[in-house]
């Protein structure tokens, strides 16, 4: 998905965007990784049935990037 269309799909409110950016600093995420993490975000949104991301999406999805950069994945 390119940046475009993720701007377009992934739109956040206030609370949703905040939460982000401070997760950025504090991990210390790049560009890239704030892409992910929407897309997992919005991918969480749309198992739930929801059409908007969420606060809780977006944890979610910072939890699991937290996770992979912890060498869970293996």
């Amino acid at each position: 998905m390119p940046s475009r269309m993720i701007r377009e799909l992934c739109v956040l409110n206030q609370a949703g965007s905040m939460l982000l950016k401070t997760a950025m600093k504090k991990l210390q995420l790049s560009a890239r990784a704030y892409d992910r993490i929407l897309k997992v975000a919005r991918t969480i949104a749309d198992l739930g049935g929801s059409g908007d991301i969420k606060i809780e999406h977006i944890a979610e999805a910072i939890q699991y990037r937290s996770l992979d950069r912890e060498g869970w994945s293996g």
